[in-house]
């Protein structure tokens, strides 16, 4: 399957996702359609993951060089991150938000179709490739899901009807920070191998580093106590900032020339 295919791969999963979204929502206490709908979810997931592995073995490499395949990734990781959410927490609200999201940006791809291209640049072919951009990827995917959680309590008032929900946006951002950590060390690294410098201060590593502090702004905010109210609102807010350092920057008049941005076909 390649990008020829990617559409009905992507309705499929969208579809699948439709359907078990309303049954979840909408059979609160029908606990056989709630089950059906958690199958429909994750029917759609699968779907997604069977095309991604495969698209992988149709390429020949690693589907991780443009943006389109960057958000396919996205697309998928982000429902496993609400299932297992729901799983530790017993939270079941937040893979409504991870499907709706995933479909945002399957509609995308589909919206601006993607160049079949096996090739890959020679800097791309090291080792540290794979494990920098995934390390990445992960870390968005868990600070988009806090981002979701934070902008649930706040408009659902959640802060003052229990902290499960506070609590699992912290947990998430927790994580996620951790791999933008890992994801900051593996690109020096192969900065270091490919170029020569662990850092040059290029856009994308700028940004990379803009974001990195701003989530660790977080952990420090929440070590000090500040309210609750005022670490949703943080936590809604700074994936704006994530979005930029993983795709805004292409757009940079500054980035033009950078070797870090993501080829966009």
């Amino acid at each position: 399957m390649t990008w020829v295919e990617f559409p009905y791969m992507a309705y499929s999963a969208m579809v699948c996702w439709g359907m078990g979204s309303l049954l979840g929502i909408f059979s609160a206490r029908e606990h056989v359609l709630k089950v059906l709908g958690t199958g429909f979810m994750m029917a759609g997931t699968a779907v997604m993951v069977v095309f991604l592995i495969v698209f992988w073995a149709e390429l020949d490499r690693p589907p991780l060089r443009t943006l389109g395949e960057t958000r396919l990734w996205y697309a998928t990781l982000i429902p496993v991150v609400g299932f297992v959410v729901e799983y530790r927490w017993k939270i079941g609200w937040l893979k409504y938000y991870c499907v709706a999201l995933a479909s945002f940006f399957l509609l995308f791809n589909i919206r601006f179709p993607e160049v079949y291209d096996k090739a890959l640049m020679p800097a791309l072919q090291s080792v540290w490739f794979v494990p920098h951009v995934v390390v990445y990827l992960v870390g968005y995917v868990l600070l988009a899901a806090s981002s979701a959680a934070a902008w649930h309590n706040i408009f659902r008032n959640r802060l003052s009807e229990g902290k499960d929900g506070v609590e699992v946006g912290h947990y998430l951002a927790l994580l996620g920070f951790v791999f933008l950590t890992f994801g900051l060390v593996f690109g020096a690294l192969w900065a270091k191998e490919a170029w020569g410098h662990y850092w040059t201060w290029d856009p994308k590593e700028t940004w990379a580093l803009i974001a990195w502090l701003l989530y660790l702004g977080y952990m420090h905010a929440n070590s000090a106590k500040v309210s609750n109210n005022l670490l949703q609102w943080y936590l809604a807010l700074a994936f704006l900032v994530l979005l930029v350092s993983w795709f805004g920057v292409n757009y940079l008049p500054s980035a033009q020339n950078s070797v870090h941005t993501y080829q966009t076909g």
